[in-house]
C-alpha cells in the first residue's frame, strides 16, 4: 500500500506544480508567463522577417527551425492547459482555448500547405498569436469587466452609430450622386464616405461639391461626432470603476492574509 500512496502523492505534487500555468501571482507562474511571452515575441518577429524578399538559405533555415520550435512549445502549452483545467470542456470552448487551438493549427497547416496562395492565407492566422499575450495582463481582465458593465449602453450607441451611418450614406448619395456618379454612384459608396468622415480620417478621395452636400456634411459632423465620441467615454468610466473594485479586492485579500 505504501508505494501506492507514494505514487499518489507524487502525482498530486506534479499536478500542483503544473498549476503555476494558471497562477500568475507565484514566482513559477511569472516565469512561465515570461517564457510564453518570449515565445510569442520571437514568433511574431520571425513572421515579419519571413515576409522579406530574397532571404538567404541560411536565414530561411533558421526561420524554419524557429517555426518548428514554436509549434512544439505552443503544443506543449496547450496540452498542459488542458491537463490542469478544472473544467476541460469549458477551457476548450473558451475564447483563449479556441485561440490556442487556432494558433497551433495555423502552424501545422503552414507546414503542410503546398500551394502558395493557401500558404499565405494560413500564415495570416498566425497573427492571432499576438492575442495569446493578452491573457497574462490584469488590464485585459479589467477591460473585459468594464465592457460587461456597460454592454447595454454600448449596444444602444452601436445601434445609433449604425443608423447614423445609414442616414449619412443615404443623404450624401441623394445630394451628390447626380453630380459625382463615379464617386457616389450608390449608397455603398456613400457609406465609405460616411465612415471616413465620421471617424475624422478624411482621406480626401471623395468629398461633397454641391451646396446641399456640404451643408449636409456640416450638420452630420455636428451631430455625428458627439454620438461617436460617447462610447469611449463610457468605457473609460467603466475602466475606472473596474480598477477601483480590483484594488479594493486586492486590499481585502492582503488584510485577510
Amino acid at each position: 500500500m505504501e508505494p501506492q500512496k507514494s505514487d499518489s502523492s507524487n502525482t498530486l505534487s506534479w499536478a500542483s506544480r503544473l498549476h503555476v500555468i494558471e497562477n500568475r501571482d507565484t514566482h513559477g507562474g511569472r516565469v512561465f508567463e515570461n517564457c510564453v511571452l518570449t515565445v510569442v515575441g520571437v514568433s511574431l518577429v520571425s513572421f515579419a522577417i519571413g515576409t522579406m524578399p530574397d532571404l538567404s538559405p541560411g536565414t530561411q533555415f533558421a526561420l524554419q527551425l524557429i517555426e518548428v520550435a514554436t509549434i512544439v512549445l505552443f503544443s506543449v502549452e496547450y496540452c498542459l492547459r488542458i491537463y490542469v483545467a478544472g473544467n476541460r470542456r469549458k477551457y476548450l470552448l473558451s475564447f483563449y482555448g479556441v485561440l490556442d487551438l487556432v494558433v497551433i493549427l495555423s502552424y501545422y497547416l503552414s507546414l503542410a500547405a503546398f500551394d502558395g496562395r493557401i500558404l499565405r492565407a494560413v500564415r495570416l492566422l498566425r497573427l492571432f498569436t499576438v492575442l495569446k499575450s493578452f491573457r497574462f495582463y490584469r488590464a485585459t481582465d479589467r477591460l473585459l469587466y468594464a465592457v460587461a458593465i456597460v454592454r447595454e449602453e454600448l449596444v444602444i450607441f452601436s445601434m445609433l452609430s449604425g443608423v447614423l451611418l445609414y442616414l449619412a450614406a443615404a443623404g450624401i448619395w441623394y445630394f451628390e450622386s447626380q453630380v459625382q456618379p463615379d464617386s457616389f454612384g450608390s449608397m455603398f459608396d456613400g457609406l465609405w464616405w460616411a465612415v471616413i468622415t465620421l471617424t475624422t480620417v478624411g482621406y480626401g478621395d471623395v468629398y461633397p461639391v454641391t451646396v446641399g452636400g456640404r451643408v449636409f456634411t456640416f450638420l452630420l459632423l455636428m451631430i455625428g461626432l458627439g454620438i461617436i465620441a460617447i462610447p469611449p467615454g463610457i468605457i473609460a468610466s467603466a475602466l475606472s470603476k473596474a480598477r477601483q473594485e480590483q484594488d479594493r479586492e486586492t486590499k481585502d485579500d492582503r488584510s485577510e492574509a
